[in-house]
């Protein structure tokens, strides 16, 4: 009997099972089931993290971790040490009497993988894999250093709360990793007395403020593109209008350095303001003393309109080589050269595998289900695509996904793929409580057309719970003394494989996430303060 080859075919179920495993294994899996709904806000209820049931969440850190070298005011993660974590039973706040410390709220999150690292314990190694933040509450700003491979006692480093001149540092909220000088940058969300600090990343890290050569703004989002240039969003409040009391003027801008040397930001540069030009031909501009006619006007109906194209240029603010390098107003300065202003644009990120030609920006927005803007005019916030020339100041902006009710108050921005964008709420407690519903993350296809009928919805990805130290906290809000937050805000959100050299910045790779290094992070601010990993299941 000849010999014959048997060949076993797997049933078609796992012929898919092994395709799966085998997209996933490449960091192509396919897209995370949909959370049908948000956690609903009710008093006295603890809700608990709802993630698409692919995902799971690891916490690294939280607000009651001990750093391992306090001082007076900084002794936790995530709290100061000016009262008790808890409320004890019965306790009420007043103007003289505080009730519980004050949350720092960790904010935006770097992941690095570095050498040779140092910390507090000259005895102890501190690994490789690092997660940095600075926190945007509490009183005053520090730089704080999750050491992800270390043991307890070691987990959190203080790593500054002063800058190089012995200044106390200001509440930071915005990081980014700035290769070619090798510094973190993080931005002060403080108008007038913002800017952005450049912090060294060894032990004790060293912070100067650099604020003469980026302009002083309420910054937040920061993000470098291949030449070294920084577009950095701002989070700036409007007016009311008188018609109007619920919305609020467009009064944020979006910026870009050109710095003179990477190697070194101290060095100047020129920064920039978007100058959006409406279909009249005209800059879209700021109008002082006159918030509704802003607030509703056409050209802000325009922004917000699926289909419209707009032109963009960059218009010069200031230009150390002529103005010097003392500190300066860069909101003022947009209003007086034509930017454009835009409805708290906190947020963005360059697409990757475009050579950072793509540029996709949130609007928070009114945060006010009474907004009169609604959703024609921005009330519900939006996210745009900003699409740039290389080596040019032309470039033209549109409507990516027009914010409503159920997507709102958009924050903090990382892409998941080339093709796959997550955006996170921040809809704050007034939402919260009018529209029964905690924070979501979403997830985008930015190859889709929300424009149109059939377009798909966005992927919910997390429904944000609400801990126990935020459900207690929810109960004080309004009372008098009382100055923490009542929600477990998702910020943060970050996709990096922790590449320190300038092919690491975020946009230039196409990430892979959970494969070859690639890793998810958040902090569900507030509260507890917990900073997570997000993993596969798979």
């Amino acid at each position: 009997m000849p010999f014959q080859t048997l060949t076993l075919r797997p049933s078609p179920q796992k012929r898919m099972c092994a395709l799966l495993c085998c997209l996933a294994a490449t960091g192509f899996a396919a897209d995370p089931t949909h959370v049908p709904t948000a956690n609903p806000k009710k008093p006295g209820i603890v809700q608990a993290d709802v993630l698409s049931p692919e995902l799971y969440q690891v916490a690294l850190a939280q607000g009651a971790i001990a750093v391992e070298n306090p001082t007076s005011l900084i002794g936790f993660y995530g709290y100061n040490t000016d009262g008790p974590m808890m409320p004890a039973p019965g306790d009420s706040p007043s103007a003289t009497h505080k009730v519980e410390a004050s949350k720092t709220e960790p904010d935006k999150n770097t992941y690095l993988i570095l050498r040779n690292q140092k910390g507090p314990d000259a005895n102890y190694s501190y690994g490789t894999h690092f997660l940095f933040q600075g926190h945007e509450t509490g009183l005053n700003g520090y730089l704080t250093r999750i050491n992800l491979d270390a043991d307890g006692a070691h987990r959190v480093t203080l790593m500054a709360d002063r800058d190089i001149n012995n200044k106390p540092l200001p509440l930071m909220d915005g990081s980014t990793w700035y290769p070619w000088s090798s510094r973190l940058l993080l931005t002060a969300e403080l108008g007038a007395n913002g800017g952005v600090w450049q912090a060294t990343t060894d032990f004790p890290s060293q912070v100067e403020d650099i604020s003469g050569i980026t302009g002083r703004g309420g910054y937040e989002g920061i993000q470098a593109d291949s030449s070294g240039n920084l577009i950095i969003a701002e989070d700036v409040g409007g007016a009311a209008g008188a018609k109007s009391p619920q919305a609020k003027q467009p009064n944020s801008f979006i910026y870009r350095l050109i710095p003179n040397d990477t190697s070194d930001l101290r060095k100047g540069g020129k920064l920039q303001a978007l100058q959006v030009i409406g279909r009249s031909g005209s800059p879209i501009v700021f109008h002082a003393g006159d918030a509704d006619g802003d607030i509703l006007s056409q050209n802000v109906r325009d922004l917000h309109t699926y289909g419209i194209v707009l032109r963009t240029t960059w218009v010069t603010l200031h230009d150390t080589a002529q103005d010097g390098f003392v500190p300066f107003d860069a909101n003022a300065l947009a209003k007086a050269k034509f930017a454009t202003p835009f409805k708290r644009p906190e947020n963005g990120v360059f697409r990757p595998g475009t050579n950072f030609t793509e540029y996709y920006f949130d609007e928070t927005g009114d945060t006010d289900n009474r907004t009169q803007a609604g959703s024609d005019f921005g009330g519900f916030g939006s996210v745009m695509k900003l699409t740039l020339i290389a080596n040019s100041d032309a470039g033209s902006i549109q409507l990516f996904y027009l914010g409503d009710v159920n997507h709102t108050g958009f924050d903090n921005v990382a892409f998941w793929s080339k093709d796959r964008l997550v955006f996170v709420e921040d809809r704050g407690d007034t939402l919260h409580t009018q529209a029964n519903a905690l924070d979501s993350g979403f997830m985008f296809d930015v190859t889709a057309n929300y424009g149109v009928a059939a377009a798909p919805q966005p992927i919910r990805i997390l429904a944000q719970g609400r801990d126990p130290s935020a459900t207690i906290d929810s109960g004080f809000l309004g009372m008098t003394g009382f100055n923490n937050d009542g929600d477990n805000e998702i910020t943060g959100i970050h996709v990096s494989d922790g590449d320190a050299t300038v092919n690491g910045i975020l946009g230039a790779k196409e990430p892979t996430l959970f494969t070859n290094g690639w890793r998810l992070f958040y902090t569900g601010q507030h509260g507890n303060n917990v900073t997570y990993e997000v993993k596969s299941i798979q």
